[in-house]
């Protein structure tokens, strides 16, 4: 079979799974044909990854959509996140409160949703085309805005609203800062069919205009970077967390964020051979990285609400993948490192907390007291998901966040580094006075009032075992797979 074709069944699979999801007459048949579609879609991706690392690109439509080592490593973190959490939410919305509010027509809107929320973020990775990349992220605002407000509320549409309206703010800069780099490639002399062509735009990246390419990469930070959740731009995060169902909590700081910021990852190879290879964008993105980490810090040791709090961690850490790609070299190996490990930790934080919030029905961590004692897979889960969030040791978390450092120091940016570790340092404060209190405090509930099945059980616990063996020993496959990925954001083709 033809590599590209998988191109082609990638982006087909989610489609048509949307439209199937539209059918059935019961609100569970909808959850099982939604994670039907996920299996199936996860089958094929991991195909194309195969491809991939057997050393081949993977191009369809005239190279407009193709999948390399960079784009491959995302798909892949990408079903991960999908998967676990398309199974959690056929148990979570059984158990949630207002269950008898999820309807079959609220299901069938939900799967629709949720499956085209997957066609557009994959869109995002194997588009070649910058301008159907920023479609895609187009796209996944539209998509993922109405999953915020399920169940419908006034604050959840407060919410909605933030989050469509920044996010389509951020979305217009990124536009224009795409429009900007096909007119900085006017220089070049390349076909207009071309311009927006990422392969061509980087192998003629020295002829592009460094003055254009300078703005509407300032442009492009800025508008992907408020999909990111990057700071100061994140203010609709927090909000969309909290009123948000767990499942889309996962998805959203699990993957969704790493989507947005992909499109960024995209354009820094070509700015640096644009500027000589001077470290112009890495820079920015040091600088927006320390910015993201102190801001995040600065809220977490105040936060008493569990979701709201893992917002700012995801917030923390985002800004940690972005430092990582700023200080270059090994801390581009060790961001996308950090990245696998913040997508296998945060989906099991907000599942956790999310039927922890079902069974006190409060995500207040003030009433959220003996989490461990009312259950021991939720809130065992929930104290072990945020150890390895904060980066303690041996969870994988901790070795990339030990690399980025190393990287900072070997070339000769200790004052990042230090900010690097006062901030790391104040988060991790933050996140241990709250979490004590709800994981060992006295239970106002019965122990183990929430019995869990083999699916439950193995949604927390795969995830935390994963990152307990990364942390422990790392694949030589999987490292080379992420050197691949991490030279093409270095500069490689």
């Amino acid at each position: 079979m033809d590599d590209g074709l998988l191109i082609w069944i990638l982006l087909a699979l989610p489609a048509v799974g949307a439209g199937i999801s539209l059918i059935p007459r019961s609100s569970r048949a909808v959850l099982h044909v939604v994670c039907a579609v996920v299996v199936a879609t996860a089958v094929v991706a991991f195909m194309a990854v195969a491809a991939v690392l057997r050393g081949s690109r993977i191009h369809a439509a005239s190279g407009w959509f193709f999948l390399d080592d960079l784009s491959a490593f995302h798909l892949a973190v990408l079903m991960i996140v999908y998967v676990l959490s398309s199974f959690f939410s056929v148990g979570y919305f059984q158990q949630e409160p207002t269950a008898s509010h999820f309807t079959p027509r609220f299901a069938r809107r939900f799967g629709a949703l949720w499956l085209g929320a997957l066609w557009s973020m994959i869109l995002v990775f194997v588009s070649n085309n910058v301008g159907i990349m920023w479609v895609g992220i187009e796209a996944t605002t539209l998509m993922t805005a109405f999953l915020i407000c399920i169940p419908v509320s006034a604050t959840s549409l407060e919410a909605m609203w933030k989050y469509l309206i920044m996010c389509s703010v951020g979305v217009a800069f990124a536009f224009i800062g795409t429009l900007m780099v096909a007119a900085a490639a006017a220089p070049a002399h390349m076909p207009p069919s071309d311009t927006m062509l990422w392969t061509l735009l980087r192998a003629n990246a020295e002829q592009l205009d460094p003055g254009l390419m300078k703005a509407g990469f300032l442009f492009l930070v800025v508008g992907y970077g408020t999909k990111a959740g990057l700071a100061p731009m994140h203010n609709w995060l927090p909000d969309a967390y909290i009123q948000a169902p767990a499942p889309f909590s996962a998805i959203s700081s699990g993957i969704m964020l790493n989507t947005a910021f992909f499109c960024i990852l995209r354009y820094v190879p070509i700015m640096e051979a644009v500027t000589g290879y001077s470290g112009w964008s890495n820079d920015i993105l040091v600088v927006f990285g320390i910015v993201s980490i102190f801001v995040a810090g600065a809220f977490i040791i105040f936060q008493r609400d569990a979701k709201r709090m893992l917002a700012y961690s995801s917030i923390k850490h985002i800004g940690i993948i972005a430092l990582g790609v700023g200080v270059g070299g090994l801390g581009s190996s060790a961001a996308l490192f950090h990245m696998l490990n913040h997508s296998l930790a945060k989906p099991v934080a907000f599942f956790t907390a999310g039927r922890l919030g079902q069974l006190y029905r409060n995500n207040d961590m003030t009433y959220m007291e003996g989490a461990i004692r009312a259950s021991r897979l939720w809130g065992g889960g929930f104290f072990l998901s945020l150890l390895a969030l904060i980066g303690v040791a041996p969870f994988a978390i901790f070795m990339s966040e030990f690399q980025i450092i190393r990287a900072s120091l070997w070339t000769g940016a200790t004052l990042v580094a230090i900010m690097f570790l006062i901030g790391i340092a104040v988060v991790f404060v933050g996140v241990m006075r709250n979490v004590t209190r709800v994981v060992w405090g006295a239970s106002s509930l019965k122990y183990d009032v929430a019995p869990s099945n083999l699916l439950e059980r193995s949604i927390v616990i795969l995830p935390l075992a994963a990152l307990l063996l990364l942390g422990l020993w790392m694949p030589s496959g999987l490292w080379r797979f992420i050197e691949r990925a991490a030279a093409i954001v270095g500069g490689g083709i």
